[in-house]
């Protein structure tokens, strides 16, 4: 099964990092985002990717040539002009890096790099979000769901201490730290998709989460699949501390290889 990650986007609300580089190559213990996913997926031997790239994309590809080069022992010939691998310990990614165009919603990613994906279902998932979710329990539950796609639903980690007020007191009657309990599910961006799905969307303005969700929703065709462990965005560049924050700390949990 091929993975689609969608990483052509402008990162606007981390734009402290994104206005030098794509929002999938901000670093976390050293190494981009998307390499923490892909490793996420490689960990359930999900190993041929897709990537939509968009917004300063030749810098994506810039870092797997040199992600590959720099793990390998080779020999050039200067006088051929050729290069020969000998040793490479890298993982043994496929990597289709698809330009989407810098504009492209979403759906219309998705659309572009249809002829990439064989007609069979697929992985899909943004290019800044972790989680230590069962990707082979979630294509699983894919499977057995019959839906043309399912979405992963997580509940957003809290940021704040809940207060608990009674009506009309000026008085707080207890506190505690916000649990990911509190509120509704989200879209936790770890998705599975049947072809046919695409089918749903029209063009390069469409978004996925809008129009097409939307319309599967209606027509009983959108699954939910329930995590409730560990997830959490790079949304903003504080978002990226935290995360920084619990790899340095030997806390994290998407580290599942």
């Amino acid at each position: 099964m091929k993975v689609v990650i969608l990483a052509g986007g402008y990162g606007t609300r981390i734009s402290e990092e994104s206005i030098t580089k794509p929002k999938p190559l901000v670093e976390i213990g050293g190494q981009p985002i998307l390499w923490h996913i892909m490793k996420m997926y490689s960990a359930y031997g999900l190993n041929d990717f897709v990537i939509c790239c968009g917004y300063k994309g030749h810098m994506i590809k810039q870092y797997f040539r040199d992600y590959a080069l720099a793990r390998a022992d080779v020999t050039f010939d200067l006088h051929e002009g050729t290069m020969k691998t000998h040793r490479n310990g890298i993982e043994p990614w496929r990597v289709a890096l698809v330009d989407t165009g810098e504009k492209t919603m979403t759906g219309g990613r998705i659309k572009r790099i249809r002829p990439y994906l064989d007609g069979e279902p697929f992985c899909l998932t943004y290019g800044d979000g972790v989680a230590d979710i069962d990707i082979g329990e979630l294509i699983g539950f894919h499977r057995l769901s019959g839906a043309l796609v399912t979405v992963s639903a997580v509940r957003q980690p809290g940021r704040f201490g809940a207060l608990n007020l009674l009506p009309g007191e000026a008085r707080v009657s207890g506190f505690r730290e916000k649990s990911n309990e509190d509120g509704g599910y989200i879209n936790g961006g770890f998705f599975v998709v049947s072809p046919a799905a695409i089918d749903c969307i029209e063009g390069d303005d469409t978004v996925w989460e809008e129009g097409p969700l939307e319309s599967l929703a209606s027509a009983g065709q959108l699954a939910a699949y329930r995590h409730r462990g560990f997830w959490q965005n790079m949304d903003t560049l504080r978002d990226r501390m935290v995360l920084e924050g619990f790899w340095e700390n030997g806390e994290a949990k998407w580290k599942i290889w």
